[in-house]
């Protein structure tokens, strides 16, 4: 692969492809990061474009991809919240302590899922907060869709781990 054709690729089409990502999106933060996602994916793919092929349908394809990914995950990170809200409603206030111990059970989490070994992480990231199939993960990270399934798996074993370890501390000092 020649770094002067991926160069003159950028620019090129640097600029167009964030225009659209940021009229896509409507934030400067989420188009600075999907367009710098969209030349990472195209630097390691660039290889495989045939010298033929339309270079700027090509990025334009990977930026809308990757558009409808931000807006998937979006979606679902909203319903959560929602769901979140809904939940908090229908059961009144929760109270200080009740966001503590959720802010504490989150932390516990977010903390658990960082100390995974980075494949675990990543396949436990992209199967449960991005909801992608085993066969995706697997391409994604360079193994079969078994291997990622036991990633997944191996994740949620040592989160548990972790989580019930972390939790017996707490549960003795009530005593």
């Amino acid at each position: 692969m020649s770094d002067d054709r991926f160069d003159g690729l950028v620019a090129a089409h640097h600029g167009e492809i964030y225009r659209y990502l940021l009229r896509v999106t409507g934030r400067v933060s989420d188009a600075d990061d999907l367009s710098q996602e969209t030349f990472l994916r195209a630097f390691k793919a660039l290889g495989s474009l045939p010298p033929e092929a339309n270079a700027r349908a090509w990025l334009f394809a990977i930026a809308t991809n990757l558009g409808r990914n931000h807006f998937r995950s979006e979606t679902r990170r909203r319903r959560a919240y929602a769901g979140v809200r809904a939940e908090d409603r229908a059961g009144g206030n929760p109270g200080p302590e009740a966001e503590t111990l959720f802010h504490e059970a989150r932390d516990r989490v977010e903390a658990a899922v960082a100390r995974l070994p980075l494949k675990q992480r990543m396949a436990f990231t992209l199967r449960k907060l991005h909801d992608l199939d085993y066969d995706a993960i697997g391409r994604m990270l360079r193994c079969s869709a078994e291997s990622a399934r036991a990633h997944v798996f191996q994740a949620f074993r040592k989160i548990r781990q972790t989580l019930d370890q972390s939790e017996m501390p707490r549960m003795e000092a009530r005593r």
